[in-house]
């Protein structure tokens, strides 16, 4: 009972690190401020239940994907990066909040936010996709890989009522604090993609070096 209790507080502890919601949260707010607060619940569920999924398919064959295609998890980040600079990008420019969503386009811009970038790689990046993949090898039999999992849910879940909550703070910023907010947040993003880009493309590149030299 002791190891499934630390095994799970560990898990526990890493993931809400990795995931960090109230990171994610002034993002959430940025780019769902067009919805009305229907919308941002069901984005907000969307988002979750895509990265529950993502983290569950990768617990369950994440070594043999990523062994079967040759792909590495600095592959991952150099990626990520690329995403949340062009997010960041238009944050800056306070792009996201001029867009007015027409409530034809209301639904398919729900799923297409709720995916990417939020869902991958925002909730579920390349950090909790490694965690997971390296808790479910050091997991001993299926109960600690069961708490793994459970203790995933229950960090998305809590997630998930940041991101609800988070409305409230939205609609007491108003549209003037929430573009301030997105601008800060912009530049923030941005320099956690150079973070995300330079932390995936360093160890890619002292692997070509070592390999161009023979070592």
């Amino acid at each position: 009972m002791e190891s499934i209790t630390g095994f799970a507080i560990l898990a526990f502890t890493s993931f809400f690190t990795l995931i960090n919601p109230l990171g994610t949260m002034p993002v959430f707010m940025t780019m769902t401020a067009g919805l009305d607060k229907k919308g941002k619940r069901q984005t907000a569920i969307k988002a979750v239940l895509v990265a529950f999924g993502a983290l569950l398919f990768f617990a369950l064959t994440g070594q043999l994907l990523f062994k079967f295609f040759g792909i590495s998890v600095d592959s991952f980040r150099v990626v990520g990066g690329i995403i949340f600079f062009m997010m960041g990008y238009d944050m800056l420019q306070a792009r996201l909040s001029t867009v007015k969503v027409r409530e034809a386009d209301k639904k398919s811009y729900m799923t297409d936010i709720s995916v990417t970038p939020l869902g991958i790689p925002m909730i579920c990046g390349p950090g909790s996709i490694t965690n997971v993949i390296v808790l479910m090898d050091l997991a001993e039999g299926p109960t600690q890989q069961a708490a793994l999992i459970g203790t995933v849910a229950i960090v998305l879940a809590l997630t998930l009522a940041i991101l609800i909550s988070s409305s409230k703070i939205s609609e007491k910023l108003g549209e003037t604090g929430n573009k301030v907010m997105m601008r800060i947040m912009g530049l923030i993003v941005m320099v956690i993609a150079v973070e995300f880009l330079f932390s995936g493309l360093r160890p890619i590149l002292v692997r070509i070096i070592q390999e161009g030299i023979g070592v």
